[in-house]
């Protein structure tokens, strides 16, 4: 190309080239982000990709007499490349490109040329710099010397690339040559890539003493003044247009304030009668639900407290308040969201006031929950009627959007046959019943009685002696040991919460972990359990150095997995016990991590991060989660009891155990078959090459002296003495 040429000769190949350069990006693209590490992308390169978006590719210096511009965002680019991989680069160069591209043109071949120009450059620069010293990652262990070279060549490489790429599509354009191009409008930015990739080798080689976040503070004061100074200048340039712009100010004011004058008069009649409007607005609702319309529970409680004074002055007066409770109606909000949940809120409650004497009230007391009062009843048996008329009905699909949708309900009624005395003891005794209803298997209704109001009371006072049980120091935690099955040794325990009730002696945790549940004294329960469980654990290490490989085994409950403050609390405990991470399991059930999977895959992902295993107990039991399975950082699948105890001696129905042992064996976990009870079991489960088992063959749950004696030898084999008290006293088999 010669600067005597025909200009328009050249000038008809820019778009193509242009056309080239964004083919190039995009197949670049695509080969990055099929390699892209996304086990990698931690939240660090969340902020860093916002950071290069939003602050820093806004920061640039303009080329004169050319419509292009130099950011800082190159520093950022470089230091994806360091600390994530060259793909991690090219996707950030990408959306970075584009960015800067939309600031320059609105034409988006110019953008996407743009941004496929530097996706080109980034994956030059680092493949050559994964050429000459390897994995780029790498980066912030080599010594100096040789990483000023590694700098040095990936910032030349990024700067010729880039360039060199822009220069030829100006000489296209002007028909001069390349090099006198590149000489006049790119030679000095190369103080720029240089400046970039020495700052981003400083940085990544600074996340060694500091976190990676620390780094990032300062930036929002940087760019805090780096807007004020363009603001300033912006000011500055904008005082005479202020001076020219105030006395046209000056006269419109006085031309508006004439007519402000004019419209206050008829302002102040309009306004007499919207606040008139507005306190019957807010009457209204201050006593209405705002989605459906329907009266609220403070209404509702005033209808209900008539209902119950008529009662008194009448004896034949009789009502009845019928709670309801949509059953499942979290996973419509789920899956269609919550705007198909708010539609079938208010379909419902037409449907309920459609089915309505005038005298009835039904009323939303929130969330899914409603209330029928029935008042002045013919019997009792028409609230039954009604409950049953209300479960019919919910037998009709109900249409969110296109989508056919059915529900069922739970409901509770209670009846004023009860004589109650103030409306919050019918709403409660109704949504106790309607609670019952639930745990007897849902879409049904429950009436209200003696038997049930017992059980409330017996609930409650088992939850009063459950706080003063935290309190006092009355749980105990057992052990049951994990066996490897290929060498038939005591691998570690899970440990178990056991409640000494001083009356009632060792209650169920069936029947008190519910409650704590509920009542969320289950996060302290955990706690203390973890704690002593990792101390147990640290002081059997000690006894004998065979034990240094034991594991422990703790389960988190479903709200303990999601406080805030769970990441700390685990780190702080393995700090007091001076227990290795590593030894440390926390299990989680399926339906725990299926219930909300983005959140728990984050959390699951910061207890890996403090080196701890994972495990998912009850797998199988829960909802289909193979899809997501591979997304969790766990180690280990818990097969659960019911599968394993449903395999037959002569090796029937374990298909599924095997299923899931292939299954867990392509995801390279380990896999604990719970529930082994029969030496049959063992055997097919030995054959199907399962590592570890647990179960009363080997063991019932222990208190620590008994689970210290099964690793008090030091080989991981119980003593003989053990095995023959334990044998006699839980009446197991130890097969080790």
């Amino acid at each position: 190309m010669s600067t005597d040429a025909d200009p328009t000769r050249w000038q008809r190949l820019t778009d193509p080239y242009r056309r080239l350069l964004v083919a190039a990006g995009a197949a670049v693209f695509v080969h990055a982000w099929l390699g892209l590490p996304v086990h990698r992308l931690d939240f660090g390169f969340l902020l860093l990709f916002v950071v290069t978006i939003v602050v820093s590719s806004r920061v640039s210096v303009p080329i004169p007499r050319v419509n292009a511009t130099v950011t800082v965002s190159d520093t950022f680019i470089f230091l994806a490349l360091l600390l994530y991989g060259t793909e991690a680069a090219v996707a950030l160069a990408a959306v970075e490109g584009l960015f800067a591209g939309g600031r320059l043109s609105r034409r988006p071949l110019t953008i996407l040329c743009n941004s496929g120009a530097l996706v080109c450059a980034t994956f030059l620069s680092g493949s050559l710099a994964r050429l000459a010293f390897g994995q780029v990652t790498d980066f912030a262990h080599l010594p100096v010397s040789t990483s000023v070279s590694f700098i040095c060549l990936l910032a030349l490489a990024q700067y010729a690339a880039h360039t060199g790429l822009g220069a030829a599509y100006l000489a296209l354009k002007s028909g001069a040559p390349v090099w006198s191009i590149w000489a006049k409008h790119y030679l000095w930015s190369s103080l720029t890539y240089f400046i970039g990739g020495l700052l981003a080798g400083l940085l990544a080689k600074l996340t060694q003493v500091v976190s990676f976040y620390s780094l990032l503070f300062p930036l929002p004061v940087i760019a805090i003044v780096y807007f004020s100074y363009r603001k300033y200048l912006e000011e500055v340039r904008a005082t005479a247009a202020q001076a020219e712009r105030a006395e046209r100010e000056r006269a419109e004011a006085e031309r508006q304030r004439a007519e402000q004058a004019e419209r206050h008069v008829g302002e102040l009649e309009r306004a007499n009668a919207a606040l008139k409007e507005s306190r019957e607005h807010f009457r209204h609702a201050a006593y209405h639900d705002a989605l459906t319309g329907l009266p609220n529970r403070a209404l509702l409680t005033d209808h209900l407290r008539l209902a119950i004074e008529r009662a008194k002055r009448h004896p034949d007066h009789t009502y009845a308040l019928v709670f309801l409770d949509l059953d499942r109606f979290k996973y419509i909000n789920d899956s269609l969201g919550h705007a198909a949940g708010d539609q079938l809120l208010v379909q419902l409650a037409r449907r309920l006031e459609h089915h309505m004497r005038p005298t009835d009230t039904v009323a939303r007391l929130g969330g899914d929950e409603f209330a029928l009062l029935l008042d002045d009843l013919g019997d009792e048996g028409d609230a039954v009627r009604v409950a049953e008329r209300v479960q019919e009905e919910l037998t009709v699909p109900f249409n969110l959007g296109g989508h056919e949708v059915f529900t069922t309900a739970s409901i509770g009624i209670a009846l004023s046959a009860t004589h109650y005395r103030d409306p919050e003891n019918v709403l409660r005794d109704a949504d106790t019943a309607m609670y019952r209803a639930k745990e007897n298997g849902k879409a049904r209704f429950e009436l209200f009685d003696a038997v049930m109001h017992a059980r409330a009371v017996a609930r409650l006072q088992l939850e009063n002696d459950l706080r003063r049980a935290v309190e006092r120091g009355e749980f105990t935690v057992y052990y049951q040991p994990i066996v490897s099955l290929e060498t038939d040794r005591v691998s570690g325990f899970e440990a178990l919460v056991r409640w000494e009730h001083p009356e009632r002696g060792l209650i169920s945790p069936s029947e008190f972990i519910p409650v704590a549940e509920e009542t969320g004294m289950i996060v302290e329960i955990g706690q203390w359990v973890l704690r002593v469980a990792c101390r147990q654990l640290r002081e059997w290490q000690r006894l004998s150095f065979d034990n240094r490989l034991l594991t422990v085994s703790v389960n988190l409950s479903g709200k303990q997995f999601l406080q805030p403050n769970l990441i700390g609390c685990v780190k702080q405990i393995l700090h007091e016990t001076d227990l290795d991470p590593s030894r440390l399991k926390l299990e989680i059930t399926e339906s725990v991590m299926m219930e909300n999977a983005e959140e728990a895959s984050e959390m699951l992902t910061q207890l890996r991060g403090l080196g701890v295993q994972l495990s998912i107990d009850d797998f199988g039991t829960g909802y289909s989660s193979l899809s997501y399975l591979h997304r969790f950082p766990v180690h280990t699948l818990k097969i659960d009891r019911s599968f394993v105890m449903r395999m037959g001696d002569a090796g029937e129905n374990s298909e599924i155990v095997r299923t899931i042992l292939t299954l867990a064996s392509n995801l390279g976990m380990d896999i604990i078959a719970e529930g082994v009870e029969t030496k049959g079991q063992l055997a097919q489960l030995k054959a199907m090459r399962c590592p570890y088992g647990q179960g009363y063959l080997f063991s019932k749950p222990v208190d620590a002296t008994c689970a210290g004696a099964l690793v008090g030898a030091g080989d991981g084999r119980p003593p003989e003495t053990f095995r023959k008290q334990e044998a006699e006293q839980f009446g197991s088999t130890l097969v080790m």
